[in-house]
């Protein structure tokens, strides 16, 4: 084995086989299926990959198999803690079956998401991993098309059959405004992320006006404020809303990055919470338990839809047929930033 060269060419999985003196099944075996090989001989094989440093040809299994073990997702930016969590729960189902992923942006652009699926297909992925509805019909033909698995995060199923994963962005919203009123409170703005080509953030913009509708409120137009989520987009938003002439006294945030935004504007203003004024967030990434007062929000189950989707798309490539769609709970978080109203009107 010390003598054994390669003449300065990369390592095939004959060399391996050589090495371990096992046969070139046996070490495709010890890679892809290992419990389906003797220990003793699995670990010979892992020896001989390390020293060797080989790397599986996937082109060559590409060819054939008619598969690249790889599933691709898009996601609309990485400046979004909430997507980072999927895609670690989805990668971690993923790589537990040798299977990897191949994640892109699209900027919330459907132009550019259809580019990136383009990409993705050129590059021969399994399936495909998408966030929202909001998207041309194009996008879905181009997948449907070439007959690839896809899943659809965060949003949930209508009347459509596609391969759904998400959870009741509307109803936990309406949630988080009945809560609000039950408090005692009835002039409600709301920060929301930007609504075009983002079917979640409409859908909790909807959410809380139906629930304040149920309750002869209206939301006055001026106290709906769409912008991007960041810190200082949701800042310079509740500073809008608080120094108005007539401030509302709960501000219901799309996420919880413009909800920490607003809690620093109502700092500035020198406005307090939860005795003054009310913030929820939604989401409950970890900077809603950072900032303070801590925020109330709705806990989103981000790792869940991740592993679901890797589950569910591993199924459906290895079984030919499509699962069926899931909807996931939400979960009401009250902690400090959310108070009673103080009769004063």
């Amino acid at each position: 084995m010390n003598n054994f060269s390669l003449k300065g060419r990369p390592p095939t999985i004959e060399d391996v086989a050589r090495m371990a003196r096992v046969s070139t099944a046996t070490v495709s075996r010890s890679l892809n299926t290992p419990h389906r090989v003797r220990e003793a001989t699995r670990l010979e094989v892992e020896k001989a990959v390390l020293k060797l440093g080989y790397t599986p040809n996937f082109g060559g299994q590409a060819l054939a198999s008619n598969r690249t073990n790889t599933i691709g997702a898009i996601i609309p930016t990485m400046d979004n803690a909430i997507f980072a969590t999927a895609l670690q729960a989805l990668q971690e189902t993923l790589a537990a079956h040798n299977v990897t992923l191949l994640v892109a942006t699209s900027r919330y652009s459907p132009d550019e998401e259809e580019g990136q699926i383009r990409n993705l297909l050129a590059r021969g992925v399994d399936g495909v991993v998408l966030i929202g509805t909001g998207r041309a019909p194009s996008a879905y033909k181009l997948l449907e098309a070439r007959g690839v698995p896809f899943a659809i995060l965060w949003s949930i199923p209508s009347d459509t059959e596609r391969l759904m994963i998400g959870f009741d962005n509307a109803g936990a919203a309406a949630d988080v405004a009945v809560r609000v009123m039950e408090r005692g409170h009835r002039r409600i703005a709301m920060i929301s992320g930007l609504m075009q080509n983002n079917d979640r953030a409409t859908a909790r913009v909807d959410g809380v006006a139906a629930a304040l509708r149920e309750a002869d409120l209206e939301m006055r137009p001026s106290w709906l404020i769409e912008c991007r989520y960041s810190l200082n987009h949701g800042e310079r938003a509740a500073r809008r809303l608080l120094q108005s002439s007539s401030r509302p006294t709960a501000i219901i945030c799309g996420n919880d990055v413009l909800a920490a935004g607003a809690l620093m504007a109502a700092h500035e203003l020198s406005i307090a919470v939860p005795e003054e004024l009310s913030i929820t967030g939604f989401d409950d990434i970890e900077l809603a338990r950072a900032v303070f007062p801590q925020l109330t929000t709705v806990r989103v189950p981000h790792r869940r839809m991740g592993a679901a989707a890797g589950e569910c798309l591993l199924r459906w490539i290895n079984e030919g047929t499509r699962p069926k769609s899931m909807t996931l709970p939400t979960q009401f978080l009250e902690r400090q930033s959310l108070g009673y109203m103080r009769p004063r009107e």
